[in-house]
C-alpha cells in the first residue's frame, strides 16, 4: 500500500490509551487524525508527531454527535486521505453506582459517548475503507465487556461495543475490512491515578483480582491495537483481545469459597 494511503484515525486521541495508540501507529508509519473534544491537547499531540516526520492533524469532535463525526470524517479524507485504520478510544469512565439510584442524565451521556460514539465513528470511517477493499477497525472494549460490574452505563455499554464489533466484522468482512476489539483491565492512566488519589479507587482491591502483580500502561493497550491492525492479524476478525493482567482468570479463581492454595 502506498505510504500516503496509510491513514489512521484515533478518537479520544489526545490522552491516555488514545494518545499511546496515536504514537504507536505513527511509529508504524501511519499518518494520523487525532480526534478529541480537547482540541488543545489533540493539537499538541499532532504537533509532536509532525516534528517526527509524520503527517498528523487534530480535529475537535464530540463523537456522541453523529453529524459531527460525519463532518470530521469528510475533513480527514480531504486533508489526509481515506482512513485505512480506525481506533475508537473516546470514552467516559464513571464511579460505582446503583441502577435504581443512578443519575439518568449521566447514564444517557455515557451511553451516547461510549456506545454511540463508537457506532458513529465505525459507520463514518468504514464507508471510506469500502472502496479500497481494505481496512482495520479496533474498538476499545473492557473487562466490563465480559462480566457484570457495578458501573451500569459503562458496563452495559462496553458489552454492547463488543457485540457491535462482532456484527461489523461480519458485515464488513466481505470488503476485506477487519473489526476487532481490545479489552483492557484497569490501566495506569492519569485519570486512574487521580481516582486513586481521590479515594475513588482502591489499589489493594484492584490488585487482589489480577494474576499479574502489575497493571497495564497505555502503551500495552496500544501494542495490542497495533497488532490487530497489522498484517500479522490478517486472519483475525470479530474477537475481543483481553489485555487484562490475568483479571478474567483470577477474578473467579480467587473467589472460590474453598479458598485458594496459597496466599500473599
Amino acid at each position: 500500500m502506498a505510504q500516503q494511503q496509510r491513514v489512521a484515525v484515533v478518537t479520544g486521541g489526545a490522552s491516555g490509551i488514545g494518545e499511546a495508540t496515536v504514537r504507536r501507529l505513527a511509529a508504524d508509519g501511519y499518518d494520523l487524525a487525532v480526534i478529541d473534544r480537547n482540541i488543545a491537547d489533540a493539537k499538541s499531540v499532532a504537533a509532536s508527531l509532525a516534528t517526527g516526520g509524520r503527517r498528523a492533524l487534530a480535529y475537535s469532535c464530540d463523537v456522541a454527535d453523529a453529524a459531527a463525526v460525519d463532518r470530521v470524517a469528510a475533513e480527514v479524507a480531504a486533508d489526509l486521505g481515506p482512513a485505512t485504520v480506525l481506533v475508537t478510544s473516546a470514552g467516559l469512565i464513571p464511579n460505582t453506582e446503583s441502577i435504581l439510584d443512578m443519575d439518568m442524565a449521566a447514564h444517557e451521556r455515557m451511553w451516547a459517548v461510549n456506545y454511540g460514539g463508537t457506532l458513529h465513528a465505525c459507520r463514518a470511517f468504514a464507508r471510506q475503507m469500502i472502496p479500497a477493499r481494505h481496512g482495520a477497525i479496533v474498538t476499545i472494549g473492557s473487562i466490563n465487556s465480559v462480566l457484570p460490574l457495578p458501573i451500569p452505563a459503562y458496563n452495559i455499554g462496553k458489552a454492547a461495543v463488543v457485540r457491535l464489533t462482532q456484527l461489523l466484522a461480519v458485515e464488513l468482512g466481505r470488503h476485506n475490512i477487519r473489526v476487532n476489539s481490545v479489552g483492557p483491565t484497569y490501566v495506569m492512566t492519569p485519570p486512574l491515578k487521580a481516582k486513586v488519589a481521590a479515594g475513588e479507587r482502591d489499589m489493594a482491591k484492584i490488585m487482589a483480582v489480577h494474576a499479574l502483580p502489575t497493571l497495564p500502561v497505555p502503551a500495552d493497550i496500544a501494542d495490542a491495537v497495533a497488532f490487530l491492525c497489522s498484517q500479522q492479524a490478517r486472519s483475525i476478525t470479530g474477537v475481543l483481545l483481553p489485555v487484562d493482567a490475568g483479571w478474567q482468570s483470577a477474578v473467579s479463581y480467587r473467589s472460590y469459597a474453598g479458598g485458594v492454595p496459597w496466599s500473599e
